[in-house]
């Protein structure tokens, strides 16, 4: 028995103790009855911390009345100077315009071209083999009829024959020149002179064929040189 009374004894203040603790971190219960409830008291910690907020809200805003704008004083602005107007020219009086300079101007005509240096073939006279001489005769009715191709045809054949025949490329250049090939005619009419070592007739009318032949190339200064070698025989 001694020895139970002593272990109550020895844990008995540390039972107190905790007792104490929890009486003191908890509210105590609300009571009820009669009447309106007692308002509870908070904890120490609590009350500081509520009266923190209450303490901010006390503070005093102080305000100030605003200026008094009326007495502001506007004072006038100095008048600028501004710069003397130049007085406007009078208009000066037009001229009405006439219908010839309304009417737009003609491109300037171009000059005449010069003209071009008579030329007469000659019909030369020149033995030639029955062969070679029929074939000039069918060129030379191919001609009048109008049908230049086949007198060209003809006397062609007939130089494969006689290939050294002047008179005959001196007749294949008139040909030419009637078929405006004057380029292909100032060939032959070369060929021609070239040829006709001592006819001297011959070798004149070469060259003013190519007088004529260059005219139509519009080759003016090639044409006055063909006539002076022409006027040369």
């Amino acid at each position: 028995m001694s020895l139970k009374r002593l272990i109550i004894i020895c844990t008995l203040p540390s039972f107190l103790v905790g007792c104490a603790e929890l009486s003191g971190s908890q509210p105590p219960a609300p009571l009820y009855g009669g009447g309106q409830p007692k308002s509870q008291k908070p904890a120490v910690g609590q009350q500081k911390k509520a009266r923190s907020p209450r303490a901010a809200t006390k503070e005093i805003v102080k305000t100030q009345p605003l200026k008094d704008f009326s007495a502001i004083k506007s004072e006038p602005l100095a008048p600028v100077a501004l710069p003397p107007q130049e007085t406007p020219l009078a208009p000066t009086p037009t001229e009405p315009a006439t219908i010839e300079a309304l009417e737009p101007s003609s491109p300037p005509t171009p000059p005449p071209p010069p003209e071009l240096t008579p030329f007469e073939p000659i019909e030369p006279t020149v033995q030639l083999s029955p062969v070679v001489g029929a074939l000039v005769s069918a060129a030379n009715q191919n001609t009048k009829a109008g049908d230049l191709d086949s007198a060209a045809a003809a006397i062609e054949r007939a130089i494969r024959i006689e290939p050294r025949n002047a008179t005959l490329f001196y007749k294949l250049a008139l040909l030419r020149l009637q078929q405006s090939k004057p380029r292909l005619a100032e060939d032959l009419a070369k060929k021609s002179a070239l040829l006709a070592s001592t006819d001297n007739t011959l070798k004149k009318h070469c060259w003013l064929l190519i007088t004529h032949a260059r005219e139509i190339q519009q080759d003016f200064d090639g044409a006055k040189e063909a006539k002076a070698k022409a006027d040369s025989f």
